[in-house]
């Protein structure tokens, strides 16, 4: 006959600041540790683990609560943490691919496609760079010094601006850039001056407008998008998506002027209008943060808007904005 048996499954926990506190206690009454480990229901080499691991390098004092909880938590955190990059031929390949000018995206992505080296993905990218490699921040796209952690926005308050239709009301052929005429509008602003620019791209072509402002008011958004999109056609101007800024709250006599729709991205959800966020970043590898605007021309802006306009894109199949512009005029 087969004689079965059950293991026991052991669970573990780790000590609570409560349950540190109450060694302190022991300690300090001449307890000894199997009497501490037993009024807290623990075993006596648990708590012998802790009072080694835990015991204060400085002054006499054998062990506190306070600090052997920090050093708990601590020890957890780093436990948790994986190592990123953990191939030196990779490690190698990112950073020679940063140095020109490369963006973890597309480096993730050809390390895939070449299969010659450890898959990664450009978050991993970007954690190694700024925990291992700060020499290469950089080469990074907005090379910020710290990251920003996510959801960490100061200041969230509830938006300001009247009759905001939400992106997600917006049709499905704008949404699949199956329809020529839809538009994202955001700024780019600086410490250094009042100034800003007003930056337009059309969804499907990609083709970009630049626009000085005088300042990031709403008036002064309002007569850029009316200037810049007036003189289109009627069926190339039919939607603008904008985020929640104040300066644009004078959407509706946008819409009045030009014939459009109005539709808003969901507070913090930048990347919903995302081809106007890349414009700008590319505008921005010209004119870094920090820039002056008030000593930059319109004619400056015309150069730049040019140059992107006549840039090739992939998502294009290689064709620049301005041949796909000219298809979406002729139909």
């Amino acid at each position: 006959m087969t004689k079965s048996t059950t293991k026991q499954v052991i669970s573990y926990s780790h000590l609570t600041l409560e349950e540190r506190e109450e060694i302190v206690i022991g300690l300090e009454l001449g307890h000894s540790l199997c009497v501490i480990a037993k009024s807290i229901n623990r075993s006596v080499s648990t708590i012998s683990r802790e009072c080694r691991r835990n015991q204060p390098s400085r002054n006499k004092v054998k062990y506190r609560a306070n600090q052997a909880h920090i050093r708990s938590q601590e020890r957890q955190s780093i436990s948790h943490k994986r190592t990123r990059l953990k191939s030196e031929s990779t490690r190698q390949y990112v950073a020679e691919k940063l140095s020109i000018g490369w963006t973890p995206e597309l480096i993730a992505g050809r390390i895939k496609h070449e299969g010659l080296l450890e898959t990664t993905n450009h978050e991993s990218i970007y954690q190694w760079v700024y925990s291992e490699r700060k020499d290469l921040i950089k080469h990074l796209p907005r090379s910020h010094r710290k990251r920003r952690k996510r959801g960490s926005a100061k200041y969230k308050h509830a938006s300001k601006i009247p009759n905001r239709t939400p992106i997600s009301d917006r049709s499905f052929l704008a949404d699949s850039r199956q329809e020529s005429g839809h538009w994202e509008a955001d700024t780019a602003v600086s410490r250094q001056s009042k100034g800003a620019i007003a930056v337009m791209v059309e969804r499907t072509t990609r083709l970009v407008k630049i626009y000085k402002l005088p300042s990031k008011s709403a008036l002064n958004m309002q007569n850029a998008l009316i200037e810049s999109l007036q003189s289109e056609p009627t069926h190339l101007r039919k939607s603008i998506t904008y985020d929640n800024g104040t300066e644009n709250t004078l959407h509706a006599s946008v819409n009045q002027a030009l014939g459009t729709l109005s539709f808003f991205c969901q507070p913090y959800h930048s990347w919903e209008k995302g081809s106007v966020e890349q414009s700008i970043g590319l505008v921005r590898r010209t004119y870094p943060k920090k820039t002056d605007w008030d000593l930059v021309s319109q004619l400056d802006l015309d150069i730049i808007q040019d140059q992107l306009n006549h840039r090739p894109r992939k998502c294009l199949n290689f064709l620049s904005p301005l041949e796909a512009y000219a298809v979406a005029l002729a139909a």
